[in-house]
């Protein structure tokens, strides 16, 4: 019984003798020296080291008056319209509008290259490519043109 109890003695000696330098080296360690070095941690914001800098913005213009107040109007008058806004321009009609011209140029552009070269028996035909993509059909332009139909007849419906 003896062995066995300095045996037991030995082990726990040896288990303490095994964690005081573990625990040393953890209680050595504080929460201000542990450095997390990357820029995961910098975003996540666990790298206290590099604190996020204020922008710098540069200063604001100050007002300008305009320089003469009697050509200012009072406020809460109601505003004329003037022709500037007549002269704007609808972004929407112009996406219409050159949509409408690159289709133009499209149908054009494969007249002459694809479909008068496939008549010649030119086999690189199938290569020519308009400003809004092939010229050669596929199913995808297929259903493009199906559903384009589809749309002009819901707008002919509503129309009337």
């Amino acid at each position: 019984m003896a062995k066995s109890s300095d045996s037991r003695r030995f082990g726990a000696l040896l288990t303490r003798a095994a964690i005081l330098p573990f625990a040393l080296a953890i209680a050595g360690c504080s929460a201000d020296d542990v450095e997390l070095n990357g820029k995961i941690f910098d975003a996540v914001g666990l790298n206290q080291k590099t604190k996020a800098a204020e922008p710098k913005m540069a200063e604001r213009a100050p007002l300008v008056m305009p320089p003469n107040l009697e050509r200012v109007p009072e406020p809460g008058t109601p505003e004329s319209a003037s022709a500037d806004v007549a002269a704007l321009q609808d972004p929407d009609k112009v996406a219409k509008t050159s949509r409408a011209e690159l289709e133009r140029q499209q149908a054009e552009y494969c007249k002459k290259n694809y479909e008068m070269a496939k008549a010649h028996g030119d086999n690189d035909a199938d290569q020519a490519t308009g400003p809004l993509g092939p010229c050669r059909g596929s199913v995808l332009t297929a259903i493009q043109q199906w559903n384009k139909d589809d749309g002009a007849d819901a707008d002919d419906d509503s129309a009337q």
